[in-house]
């Protein structure tokens, strides 16, 4: 009976995996960041978004729980492009990671996490990191609590934010990993890539991705100059 529970775990996971396509996957997350970029009062704070260096956007991470518990997601990974001008090519990225205290079942969650310094954009070249060890990560501040929790904004690495059932607000995800999803890449790109080569700029953005990256480049542009107005 055991065995069965966590072969059919693998499953389902196996098949949440291999839900959609990555431009499918590519339009999802453009359109999880804009809904959360046009909270009012609660959404990721603008002037966080414009020093970021990466986001990194997981739509409908899955949280399965049959005998144990875990989460399993694909999504993307966006860094500023190194000449500082816009976004670069968006990086396949898969997350999963052990969980504790779910009940049976499963449930879905939009995550977006913000990557604020050179350290936290190195770590996502790597073959695999994980939050809160390889990295610092802490719940991010949402709407106009980034003013008052500068302790959060210099201290944090990366900042985790959640959407789940219409609720969006900062998350704790220590513990997950994140690694690059060749798989995924290769699909998009129609060739072997790295995410190191795609992170760095050298690879052209696919049209599939022109949403995403004209949302990021409108909101970030955005913070900017509202940054420098005041």
């Amino acid at each position: 009976m055991r065995a069965l529970a966590i072969a059919a775990s693998f499953i389902v996971t196996a098949g949440i995996l291999a839900a959609d396509t990555p431009q499918e996957r590519l339009k999802e997350s453009a359109d999880v960041f804009s809904e959360v970029m046009q909270i009012p009062e609660k959404g990721i704070p603008q002037d966080l978004l414009a020093k970021a260096q990466c986001v990194v956007i997981i739509p409908n991470l899955k949280k399965a729980a049959f005998v144990v518990g875990g989460e399993y997601g694909r999504g993307f990974a966006e860094c500023r492009n190194p000449n500082g001008r816009g976004w670069a090519a968006p990086a396949p990225v898969r997350t999963e990671g052990g969980s504790f205290g779910f009940q049976l079942g499963a449930s879905s969650t939009d995550v977006i996490l913000l990557v604020m310094n050179r350290h936290g954009m190195k770590e996502l070249n790597q073959d695999k990191f994980t939050l809160g060890a390889d990295a610092s990560v802490a719940a991010g501040p949402v709407g106009r609590e980034a003013e008052a929790k500068t302790d959060v904004r210099l201290d944090a690495e990366i900042l985790a934010y959640s959407r789940s059932k219409g609720l969006f607000a900062g998350i704790a995800l220590n513990g997950a990993t994140l690694r690059p999803d060749r798989d995924e890449a290769a699909k998009l790109y129609g060739k072997e890539v790295t995410n190191r080569e795609i992170l760095k700029g050298e690879i052209a953005a696919p049209p599939s991705a022109r949403p995403l990256i004209a949302q990021l480049d409108r909101y970030s542009t955005f913070s900017n100059s509202a940054s420098r107005s005041r």
